[in-house]
């Protein structure tokens, strides 16, 4: 991949099953592969696409916003480039460490501190210890939740663990973050903190993908929109 790439999306399609909850042997996903390439887009009767051939390029200092209704893939996407799941067919390279903060309040235990969690959720996207700990005035500080921090989470509003959760993604040193629908639940003063910090982001040449509804906010943040409609990803015109 060129250097000029934080992420490149390839071809990929994603299809899941409206009956299976548990995943798939490796030999089995490999058998699978195979008989999808032989039978084309051919799905057995319960199964359905999440993806059909997205086709992305997202380069370094960039963001990219994901805009589309409720099931059309956009989140699947996310998924896919932070490998919590993996695409039926297609390549996805990834050029640097990823920070997905895909669910508010994701990766954070409910019986610990907002502290504890900060270590929690701060080494599941890939911080060290020592960075945390170095970090940790930054995170509280930018989250505003001094007052809050040492009680457990389970107490907090969705609010306050969006907070938390975005401010821990963004004082780590990740190349590439990924957001989803991070400011639907925050209130305008905070919703505006977090523009102008993803702003800074870019010009550190950090890579940012946004899903969000709001098109406006994708308008003031990010450099291209893709919408994603029938499983696909379509660039937006400029207003």
């Amino acid at each position: 991949m060129s250097s000029e790439y934080a992420l490149q999306l390839d071809g990929v399609w994603k299809k899941y099953s409206k009956t299976e909850f548990f995943h798939k042997s490796i030999r089995e996903e490999v058998v699978g592969l195979f008989k999808w390439k032989k039978d084309g887009t051919s799905l057995s009767k319960d199964e359905f696409w999440a993806l059909k051939d997205v086709n992305l390029r997202l380069k370094r200092g960039e963001a990219i916003g994901l805009y589309g209704a409720n099931g059309a893939g956009k989140t699947t996407i996310l998924k896919v480039v932070s490998s919590i799941t993996y695409p039926t067919i297609g390549d996805i390279t990834v050029n640097g460490t990823v920070a997905p903060l895909i669910e508010v309040g994701a990766g954070f235990h409910p019986d610990l501190s907002g502290r504890e969690n900060i270590y929690v959720n701060g080494t599941i996207i890939g911080m060290q210890i020592k960075e945390i700990k170095a970090k940790m005035d930054s995170i509280v500080g930018f989250s505003e939740l001094e007052g809050f921090i040492d009680m457990p989470v389970k107490k907090y509003s969705s609010g306050m663990y969006l907070r938390l959760g975005f401010s821990v993604a963004v004082n780590s040193s990740a190349e590439v973050l990924l957001f989803d629908e991070i400011l639907s639940v925050s209130d305008k003063a905070f919703q505006q903190k977090c523009v102008d910090k993803i702003k800074e982001l870019k010009r550190e040449g950090r890579s940012i993908i946004m899903v969000s509804h709001n098109l406006a906010l994708l308008r003031e943040t990010a450099d291209s929109i893709y919408l994603i409609k029938d499983c696909t990803a379509v660039p937006m015109p400029e207003e």
